[in-house]
Parts: C-alpha cells; sequence; structure tokens
C-alpha cells in the first residue's frame, strides 16, 4: 500500500507582503485603465466623445458669458485611424493660471458644487479626452486661449501625470491670435470616421437644431469645403439659475454636513436658508416634530438627532421645488460687438 504523502500548501503571501502592495489609486489612473465608463470603448465613440466634450464646454462658457456661440470644428487625418480634433470658439476665454488644471487634471472644475443645470459638471470631460488622446497617441493636449484684446494668447502643451493626476506642461507659449478672446483646444487620437446616425456630422445637427443661438462651422477629413450649420436665433436660452436643495431629497450623512457648514445660527433659521420650500412655519414643525428647539445651534446637532430630523422630514408635507425661477436682468452683448471684424472668419461658406 502506497502512502500518500501529504504537503503543506506553499505560504504566498503575508499579512505585511500584501500590506506593501497596497498605495492610493489617482483618479486618472483609475480611467486610464477603465476608459469605457467615459465614452472611449471603440474607436468611433472615442472620436465623436472628444468632439461632444469640447463642444459642451465651448457652449456653456459661451452662454455664461452672454456671448452668442461660433463654433469651428475640424477633424484632419494624419494616417490611418489616427486624427487631430480641433474645436474652436469665440468664447471668453480662460485665466492662464487655469488653462493646465482644466484640462490636465481630472476632477477639477467650477460646476460641480452648483445646484443648477449645466452641459458638464464632474470635470473630467474635456481632460478624459485628452488623457485618452496621450494614451493612444503620446502627444499632448494643444490648447490656446485669449481673454481680451488687451492681454496675448497662451498656447499650452501639456499631458496628466496619471499616477498623481497632475498636468505636466511642456510648452507654455505667448502666440498671435487674431480674435479678441476665445478658446481653441486640439487633442491627436486613435479614431474612426463614420458618417451616418452615430457620426460626427449627425452629432453637429442635432446640436444645431437644439441650440439655434450657435453657429457651427465643420471640416471633415480630407474635405476643403466647410460644412456651416447657421444660427436660426440671436436670443441665448434663460440662464440657469441656481436653487437650494429640498428636503425630501437630504440624507442624514449630508444633512450632518450642512449643519456643520451653514452659517445660520438657529436651526429654524438653518432650516429656511438652506433648503427651497421651508418658510418659518415649516421649519418649526420639522425642528419640533424631531423633539428639538428652534433656537439650538446647528453645529451641536448630533447624529441621533439628524435622524430625527430626516423622519420628521417624512412626515411633514413640503411643496415640491419650483419649476420656474424668475430670471434676473442681465444685459447681453452681441457677437458682433465681442467678436468683431473675426466674426467673419465664420461665415465663409454656406451649407
Amino acid at each position: 500500500m502506497t502512502q500518500q504523502s501529504t504537503k503543506k500548501p506553499r505560504r504566498r503571501a503575508t499579512a505585511s507582503s500584501m500590506a506593501a502592495r497596497q498605495r492610493e489609486i489617482s483618479v486618472s489612473e483609475f480611467f486610464t485603465k477603465n476608459r469605457h465608463l467615459l465614452g472611449f470603448d471603440s474607436p468611433t465613440k472615442a472620436l465623436l466623445t472628444t468632439i461632444k466634450e469640447a463642444v459642451d464646454n465651448s457652449l456653456d462658457a459661451c452662454e455664461e458669458a452672454g456671448i452668442l456661440p461660433d463654433l469651428d470644428i475640424s477633424i484632419h487625418a494624419l494616417a490611418e485611424n489616427r486624427y487631430r480634433v480641433e474645436v474652436g470658439d469665440n468664447g471668453p476665454g480662460i485665466v492662464k493660471a487655469q488653462i493646465p488644471k482644466i484640462f490636465g487634471k481630472l476632477l477639477y472644475g467650477s460646476k460641480f458644487h452648483r445646484l443648477r443645470q449645466s452641459r458638464g459638471q464632474q470635470g473630467i470631460g474635456i481632460s478624459a479626452a485628452g488623457m485618452y488622446g496621450q494614451l493612444t497617441t503620446g502627444k499632448p493636449i494643444v490648447i490656446e486661449s485669449r481673454t481680451s484684446r488687451r492681454k496675448p494668447a497662451h498656447r499650452y502643451e501639456l499631458v496628466i501625470d496619471t499616477l498623481r493626476n497632475q498636468p505636466v506642461v511642456k510648452k507654455d507659449l505667448e502666440v498671435e491670435w487674431e480674435a479678441a478672446h476665445g478658446t481653441r483646444v486640439a487633442i491627436e487620437l486613435e479614431g474612426s470616421y463614420k458618417r451616418g446616425r452615430h457620426g460626427v456630422e449627425t452629432y453637429l445637427r442635432q446640436t444645431a437644431l437644439a441650440n439655434p443661438h450657435v453657429e457651427i462651422q465643420f471640416r471633415g477629413p480630407g474635405e476643403e469645403e466647410a460644412l456651416v450649420f447657421r444660427r436660426a436665433s440671436t436670443q441665448l436660452p434663460p440662464e440657469a439659475l441656481e436653487i437650494q436643495p429640498h428636503p425630501y431629497g437630504v440624507e442624514v450623512g449630508l444633512l450632518l454636513r450642512m449643519l456643520k457648514e451653514t452659517k445660520a445660527r438657529r436651526l429654524s433659521t438653518f432650516f429656511q436658508t438652506e433648503f427651497s420650500r421651508v418658510g418659518p412655519t415649516l421649519a418649526r414643525r420639522i425642528v419640533e416634530g424631531a423633539e428639538l428647539s428652534s433656537k439650538s445651534s446647528p453645529k451641536r446637532v448630533a447624529a441621533d438627532a439628524a435622524e430625527k430630523l430626516i423622519a420628521s422630514i417624512a412626515d411633514v408635507r413640503i411643496p415640491a421645488p419650483p419649476d420656474q425661477l424668475p430670471l434676473p436682468h442681465r444685459r447681453r452683448k452681441t457677437a458682433g460687438k465681442l467678436a468683431g471684424a473675426d466674426r467673419s472668419r465664420f461665415l465663409r461658406c454656406s451649407q
């Protein structure tokens, strides 16, 4: 009878060796390995996503500055499945110190903490497009921007340090630029240019239909004649206003943070100033329903008391958030005054 020898399993790792392999993951490093989450999962979609992110940024910037948007978009074929995408606008431009952070740092932006509607909020889109271009071609993203005729235009070439999620500036130059203000972005990437329902041209046509105040000039790969989507309206859309959160949409953790950060000195005042649709009567009912004093300090509310406040909110009938707010009067300058003679370059071709 053969006695089978029992071998002990080899110990491959220890708690110490596993701990030594742990390290913080940068957000840009994460998206480098999971680019499909950002819309770069196929060459065709990657090209379209890059243009979409740049167009969204341009439209938001122009509308926030009260400028009728003129967009100049071109795609240059450099080799098989390799393109350079250029998107320019007549927006307010970008302050020189902010350019590297906006285009070379993921999760950096000004819109995430504002409770108002906008096309982009997370500060990921255009920097992710630049990161994709860097990943597939090794080329930096190129940005030119000017904020005023009295100031020079700046040209940046930068890449993203994905391990630290920080921009690395390769070139920083002052350049000549005819336009009084605006921004132009160029990204070299691997992609696939196709026509049809899901192509770039269809997307731009739909963008022009949804935004009749926009004028778009587009030149595809190898095309000498530009396709122009003319502006159908000289009226900018109503400006989206910020709104306070509604009590029904707040959870315990967020309520605790708001209580610590508020400038209100009384709990009743906190609910009136930090939430929409809450007046003095509703604020008093919410506080009394949680068996708290209206005069107590919000910063001293503990976690168990916050849970009681959430339960009390659910028991109080609060009107729905307003769907319309009065628009502030703001004098908007026309595109002609802002762009001057430079606007003629967008009107060379007709559809």
